[in-house]
């Protein structure tokens, strides 16, 4: 399940894995997300709200990163 505080939830993520937008809209984009980065930005500052399918590649994204950093964080996926 989506968390509620989406975009805090994402943007905090960003951070503690060390990722500009920039290159976590690459790492999404390698995945298949389909927004541009400007989308996932507003995704990031809560100014649009992301797909269930988008936010789960955002995720996934993230989840990669932490893994590459040795962490455990994970952020959940839309159906967990």
């Amino acid at each position: 399940m989506m968390p509620e505080d989406l975009s805090d939830t994402l943007n905090r993520a960003r951070r503690d894995a060390m990722l500009s937008i920039g290159a976590l809209w690459l790492r999404y984009f390698e995945l298949g997300g389909m927004g541009t980065a400007i989308e996932l930005e507003a995704y990031l500052y809560g100014a649009l709200r992301p797909s269930a399918a988008e936010y789960d590649v955002i995720a996934q994204a993230l989840n990669e990163r932490f893994v590459q950093l040795g962490g455990i964080y994970t952020i959940p996926f839309s159906d967990d």
